[in-house]
């Protein structure tokens, strides 16, 4: 390989902005990438890789079962990563999958919580607890591609009954519902690494129509709507999260723009709230015990 290779363990990554960033990587030379990679359907996301005929000697992907609405593939997922990790560092951890679906799904399992709401936050935030002993001694960044749609929530103290399956909220308002409760999870896992040198940062990839976002929502997104990029821009705009390094002195300020910016907190104040972070960040204890882990 050209260097020492880099790891990176990603959810969504098989299609969308999350195989389009993986795809930059892998048709660049000057760096080695391990990737680590879940997925929900195996062997169609091999083949979808295996057709892009990467560089193998430069790097290496292992995409193993994920299916984050259950949270039993996730603690399989973990196991799994950490077994094929072995000594290696764990270099990023990009949080990258995501639904816009309304509330009339319901979490497996028996779950009171819509699929949404497992899916964009429950289940990566678990996957956090997982590896979070392999994090620290990486001292890894977590990269949580977050969205502008956050600040559409106006009333956090909804969330508890909106969230829930069949509240009747649907796929547009969910989805901005989930994404304030996974920001909510940014800053809360940023507050508790913040002395192991690991690094959290949110990032928002932009109004990115052709990904399939807004299946589940019900919205036309059309790249005629102002501000919209394309695939290979979102992905590029997720890509700088791993590289920057010109972190605000204020530690809250961890959410970088689609344009290059590191937003003012006031944007995003609501997320701040650390009694709604700690509400909506429960221990890995408490996940397996309401998920009959």
């Amino acid at each position: 390989m050209s260097s020492l290779a880099k790891t990176i363990v990603a959810t969504g990554a098989s299609s969308g902005l999350g195989f389009e960033l993986v795809k930059q990587l892998l048709i660049q030379q000057s760096q080695s990438y391990k990737f680590i990679l879940g997925a929900r359907d195996v062997s169609r996301t091999e083949a979808a890789y295996n057709s892009l005929n990467f560089n193998s000697a430069t790097h290496s992907l292992t995409i193993l079962p994920l299916e984050l609405s259950d949270l039993k593939t996730t603690k399989s997922f973990a196991q799994q990563t950490l077994q094929t990790l072995g000594n290696d560092k764990l270099d990023y951890l990009l949080l990258n999958a995501g639904i816009s679906d309304g509330t009339e799904t319901p979490g497996r399992n028996g779950s009171k919580w819509c699929e949404s709401y497992i899916v964009n936050h429950l289940s990566q935030h678990y996957l956090i607890h997982l590896l979070r002993e392999k994090l620290v001694s990486s001292s890894s960044r977590i990269v949580v591609v977050s969205s502008g749609a956050v600040t559409r929530v106006e009333d956090p103290a909804t969330l508890e009954q909106d969230l829930l399956h069949g509240s009747g909220i649907t796929g547009h308002e969910t989805y901005s519902r989930t994404k304030f409760v996974q920001l909510l999870g940014a800053h809360w896992w940023r507050r508790q690494l913040s002395n192991t040198g690991c690094k959290v940062v949110a990032v928002s990839p932009g109004l990115v129509p052709n990904t399939g976002i807004g299946r589940g929502s019900g919205l036309n997104l059309t790249m005629d709507m102002p501000d919209a990029k394309t695939v290979s821009q979102g992905a590029q705009s997720i890509l700088a999260a791993f590289t920057r390094d010109d972190f605000p002195e204020d530690p809250d300020r961890i959410f970088l723009t689609s344009w290059g910016e590191w937003w003012s907190k006031d944007v995003y104040g609501k997320t701040l709230d650390k009694g709604l972070q700690d509400k909506w960040c429960p221990s890995k204890e408490e996940i397996e015990r309401e998920g009959g882990l």
